[in-house]
């Protein structure tokens, strides 16, 4: 199924069902009173967060989405039946927004999650509700108040626990092959990977960890070049971001310093958050560089971009080759146990 992140959906709750106006007539009973019931409530309409979507596709089919009116009260005081309620499943990671205000309505991060997105009506009340010491034949009953109606926008935001950033051909599409099960395309020419790609890295017999791919950057992305910034958004969740470089880009290609600082001016250009992240440097095809000039080369690369020391290492390794790569998931996995763990010690 083709990957879509954004849509855009239309939807009403059920109306309630009108109160009703009734007398009692029962044989032997002189004076009867009112005996009209309550209407039932409209449907309401949930968005539900399901694990095993991936896209929300399903909405470029169908983008209206209503739910059952209430059924209306009855003599005998009977109340109507309430309208069925709507769950609608979209992937985890979803963004839910209201399109004509723009307030975030909520973030379904778990599966199973619901959110109530259009509330039913209320159900008019019968005219028994209107009786009194003064009023014994009342003849006034309500009718059903109108569900909610809103236009939504959804946005999917994966949820990966380290991000792959960098310009096209920089190699991230070989990692994520070699570090997981994933296959995303790979080839040489730029823009092979054309939407995010997610695999799981398992590290030791209970150690994993999520990683995400997303299309290369280049200059002038903040402005729509290539395929612009659109994908960044599904960085936001990650918690360590890897910039990949590669030391001996092809012939013809600006030199491995300057596509990484354009690659960080783009990152700053979309969010400030993302470029306060946690960010390592990791050089990458060090298989096609003879190994006495390898330190020289990463020692170069790293400085030039302003990386080196405990808080923004430096890897060097070959995608290919897998040569550091299984330094790299350990490293990778000790620092998001250390953060987790420094998350539960500050929640506690």
């Amino acid at each position: 199924m083709k990957f879509v992140d954004e849509a855009s959906i239309t939807v009403q709750a059920g109306r309630g069902g009108d109160g009703c106006l009734s007398f009692r007539r029962e044989k032997f009973i002189a004076e009867g009173g009112p005996d009209g019931g309550d209407g039932g409530r409209g449907g309401s309409i949930y968005l539900q967060a399901q694990n095993g979507l991936t896209t929300l596709a399903d909405f470029r089919v169908r983008r209206k989405f209503k739910a059952a009116t209430g059924g209306n009260g009855a003599g005998r005081n009977r109340t109507g039946a309430s309208g069925e309620d709507v769950y609608i499943r979209v992937p985890v990671g979803t963004v839910v927004r209201d399109i004509d205000t723009g307030e975030v309505l909520g973030d379904l991060g778990t599966g199973d999650e619901a959110l109530l997105v259009a509330k039913g009506g209320r159900g008019g009340v019968g005219n028994t509700r209107f009786k009194s010491s003064t009023n014994r034949t009342p003849r006034q009953f309500t009718p059903g108040q109108a569900g909610e109606s809103r236009n939504l926008g959804l946005e999917l935001r994966l949820l990966a626990d380290v991000g792959l950033l960098g310009a096209p051909n920089a190699g991230k599409s070989t990692l994520i092959r070699c570090l997981s099960s994933a296959r995303p395309k790979v080839a040489d020419y730029p823009f092979t990977t054309l939407y995010p790609q997610l695999g799981v890295v398992r590290v030791g017999h209970s150690q994993s960890f999520v990683v995400a791919d997303i299309p290369g950057l280049i200059e002038g992305a903040a402005e729509g070049a290539g395929l612009g910034i659109r994908f960044l958004k599904h960085l936001s969740r990650t918690g360590l971001l890897l910039h990949l470089v590669d030391v001996l880009p092809p012939e013809g290609s600006e030199d491995p310093i300057l596509q990484g600082k354009a690659i960080i001016a783009e990152l700053g250009k979309y969010s400030d958050d993302l470029l306060e992240r946690p960010r390592w440097l990791v050089l990458n095809k060090l298989d096609l560089i003879p190994q006495h000039e390898r330190q020289d080369c990463i020692v170069k690369i790293a400085t030039a971009l302003g990386f080196g020391g405990a808080d923004k290492p430096v890897f060097g390794i070959s995608a290919l080759s897998g040569e550091g790569v299984d330094d790299l998931a350990q490293a990778i996995m000790r620092f998001l146990e250390a953060a987790a763990a420094e998350s539960e010690a500050n929640e506690a």
